[in-house]
């Protein structure tokens, strides 16, 4: 019987361990893509227990919280943190076969020194552990982010976000990662919103306009505002979208369905997908210029609890996979912008795995010489990065494409704990690296073994991004 989750924690074979403790874990991470507050970061945040650190924002556990029967107070509501981290730790002892049981005992291996199980009857001694090691400075928000071995943060940015926390950072000689911007302009682009002309007046203010008025004047603010985040240090932009469509529409077209929504005229569907392919059109050729690489998440259906959407808002563990994601409206989309020379270097990641194979062919038909893995599938994310879903991921994308070239693990996390999951990332690649060369399926050329990892786990992502990072040490 193996220990529980020891130093050879998913690496089953030799070559597994050896290709992870020699290059994997001696790899600095870089997060091109999270959800973490850069206010937080300016601010240097304490925390005053683990349940701030952990419970806060943390939609994954709520989740699972629920699905153990307790009552929303311990979860979202006014119980204590003590209380709330009590209640977890006793659904945590239950939690066999979720990826959350894993990256809490890596958080608490990591960072707190605690290498016992977190249940109902342990959760006190935990309780005083970790908040006696909150208390010491190193473990601010920028003293995590520091002895996680991180380099450079990607933080999701709206357009009318003034990008003051980032300057701030940025003047901290004593804090030398990089937390840079990254563009996500999903609220300009979703027309069919309530507050949609709320928004455009926001983004007008900050553009230097009175009003917008026409879908010109919206990709004149836009592009205002690109060139604002361009000086900040942006390189990368992401989309949240239902599925990647293409529906194209004339230029008329598109002027006439903007001033439906200002004049308040119902939309159809149609019209809907018409405005986002322009607007997917207009920006990916923006960022062809800008030489931003373009991410594009999709397979989400949002907020499907409309009761608890009502009493608790978005990004609160009411969100699904969502089948809809037809593979050949995406391959025309993409098509589109390479024969207009407005194909960026672009990510697609589905949340559902049903299409991993899809996205690996339709990947290979869009590469080029301008860059290694042009056009890349994203990791195994959200309801997929646990064993399963990276595994699928991994060995999907190195049956059908390059998965030599693949940026790697991001955590789309808010949490400052949540570094740990590259290294259960690093930790699942070289168990299957390990397997192929144990079962003779690649030869034990730690040379090339050792470079493929290390890119994957860090270089690759500096390279492809265009980071302000030392391409190798």
């Amino acid at each position: 019987m193996k220990p529980f989750m020891d130093e050879e924690f998913l690496l089953e074979s030799e070559t597994a361990s050896r290709l992870f403790h020699t290059y994997a874990e001696k790899t600095p991470i870089l997060d091109y893509h999270c959800h973490i507050s850069p206010k937080e970061i300016a601010e240097d945040r304490k925390f005053d227990n683990i349940a701030q650190v952990w419970l806060g924002g943390d939609h994954y556990k709520w989740r699972f919280m629920r699905s153990c029967g307790v009552e929303e107070k311990y979860i979202t509501g006014d119980a204590s943190d003590h209380d709330k981290f009590v209640m977890w730790a006793k659904c945590l002892g239950k939690a066999i076969g979720n990826p959350l049981y894993h990256w809490s005992h890596l958080e608490l291996q990591r960072y707190f020194d605690y290498h016992g199980h977190l249940c109902e009857d342990t959760a006190e001694e935990v309780w005083e552990i970790c908040n006696k090691k909150l208390a010491d400075p190193s473990m601010s928000a920028k003293g995590i982010i520091k002895q996680s071995g991180v380099t450079l943060i990607c933080t999701t940015d709206d357009p009318i976000d003034d990008l003051c926390w980032h300057k701030q950072i940025r003047e901290d000689s004593s804090f030398d990662v990089k937390v840079l911007p990254a563009w996500r302009p999903d609220k300009a682009m979703n027309i069919e919103k309530p507050d949609y002309k709320d928004y455009l007046k926001k983004l007008a203010a900050v553009s230097g306009m009175d009003e917008i008025k026409t879908w010109h004047g919206l990709r004149h603010a836009l592009k205002t505002r690109m060139e604002f985040f361009k000086e900040q240090g942006c390189v990368i932009s992401d989309h949240a979208l239902e599925f990647v469509m293409y529906a194209p529409a004339t230029e008329d077209e598109v002027e006439a369905i903007f001033l439906k929504r200002l004049n308040n005229i119902p939309l159809t569907k149609d019209d809907e997908y018409k405005f986002k392919t322009a607007f997917m059109t207009f920006v990916s050729g923006e960022y062809v210029a800008l030489d931003w690489a373009m991410q594009l998440h999709y397979g989400c259906k949002r907020d499907n609890n409309t009761r608890m959407y009502k009493s608790l808002g978005p990004d609160t563990g009411y969100d699904c996979i969502n089948n809809n994601t037809p593979s050949s409206q995406c391959a025309d989309f993409l098509d589109s912008l390479e024969k207009e020379g407005k194909l960026p270097r672009t990510i697609l990641y589905s949340l559902n795995p049903a299409d991993n194979e899809y996205i690996g062919t339709i990947i290979g038909c869009f590469q080029d010489s301008t860059a290694v893995a042009k056009i890349q599938q994203g990791s195994a994310w959200w309801f997929n990065d646990h064993i399963k879903g990276m595994t699928d991921q991994i060995k999907s994308l190195a049956s059908l494409g390059n998965l030599s070239g693949f940026v790697g693990m991001l955590t789309d996390s808010r949490s400052f704990l949540s570094y740990t999951r590259h290294e259960y990332f690093r930790r699942i690649l070289c168990n299957i690296l390990g397997d192929w060369v144990e079962k003779g399926k690649f030869p034990e050329d730690y040379k090339i073994l050792g470079e493929i990892v290390e890119d994957i786990s860090y270089y690759n992502a500096v390279r492809y991004f265009k980071f302000p990072l030392d391409d190798k040490k």
